[in-house]
């Protein structure tokens, strides 16, 4: 009976055993998650980079469409599919949103914003993902206000066109025409020029290539260049001022910064610009020659422009 008893006990056991064994097992997760000073990882909000998810992961999905279609588009035929793919891509992205809202200007004039919105040819409702940048700005470059362009785009809907002008300079009559032209001399197509009337302005053949180097001088004077009514181009050598009363003061064909040091020292001594004259002639550096108004046509001489 003993005997039983104990072989009944431990075949008894040995379920208990392998029982406690299974329990130890499976719980030995729920004794791990619960050790001391374990926390499940939190996963913490989303952030965004100026767009909606939904937005950024189509645009994201269309980089990738665009990227294995260009891959494979080898031949013209490959071309005008990835070409196709494109196009839907970016009508499918205005759909949601990234199409073009707002286009603006930034370095140039008003006169000047209007040709340039026209050849840059964006519209408001275009998409913005669509746009090609860099023909763009070379349709804005040939512009003839515009001496360089840059194109940026602002997701998710603005366009804006950074323009550095073309210097303004004077206007330049000759031949019979009148044209703006910049610090270069060249002609501004489609600038009015009744439209730059405090614009000096310098007349004949040749002046334009000339006139930067002669306002430089004219205009470190300010009450000869208030004065001023044209400046001439005489034979394409040499300038004449004429002034807005009708005198005239002649430069000499070298060294014109010279001649107008002399007559600075005669307006000094003489006030010769507010007295008014008929003609200085400041051609010959040993001799000025001055003719006062109502004078005789030989003037008045003024050995080294004492």
């Amino acid at each position: 009976m003993v005997a039983a008893v104990k072989g009944a006990k431990r075949s008894a056991a040995k379920p208990r055993a392998k029982t406690a064994g299974s329990a130890t097992a499976s719980g030995g997760g729920r004794g791990a998650a619960a050790r001391p000073g374990y926390k499940p990882a939190k996963l913490g909000p989303a952030h965004g980079v100026g767009l909606p998810p939904k937005i950024a992961l189509s645009i994201a999905c269309a980089a990738v469409v665009l990227a294995l279609v260009g891959a494979l588009a080898t031949e013209h035929r490959g071309q005008a599919v990835a070409a196709q793919m494109r196009g839907a891509t970016d009508n499918a992205l205005a759909r949601l949103g990234l199409k073009i809202a707002n286009v603006s200007v930034q370095g140039a004039t008003t006169l000047a914003q209007p040709a340039i919105l026209a050849a840059a040819g964006v519209k408001p409702g275009d998409p913005i993902m669509g746009l090609d940048l860099k023909a763009v700005q070379t349709r804005v470059e040939a512009v003839s206000w515009v001496k360089s362009a840059r194109v940026v785009r602002l997701l998710p809907d603005a366009v804006v066109l950074v323009v550095t002008q073309r210097p303004i300079l004077a206007v330049w009559q000759h031949g019979g025409q009148t044209q703006v032209i910049d610090n270069d001399g060249k002609p501004i197509p489609g600038a009015d020029p009744s439209s730059f009337t405090e614009l000096p302005l310098v007349v004949g053949e040749g002046a334009n290539d000339n006139a930067a180097a002669i306002l430089t001088l004219v205009g470190a004077r300010p009450q000869l260049m208030q004065r001023l009514d044209a400046l001439v181009r005489v034979d394409d050598r040499r300038w004449d001022l004429r002034m807005k009363d009708g005198s005239l003061i002649e430069l000499p064909a070298v060294a014109e910064d010279s001649a107008l040091i002399q007559l600075d020292q005669l307006d000094q001594k003489s006030r010769i610009l507010d007295l008014g004259f008929a003609r200085i002639d400041l051609r010959d550096p040993e001799l000025v020659d001055v003719r006062p108004k109502d004078a005789a046509p030989p003037g008045q001489s003024v050995a080294g422009g004492a």
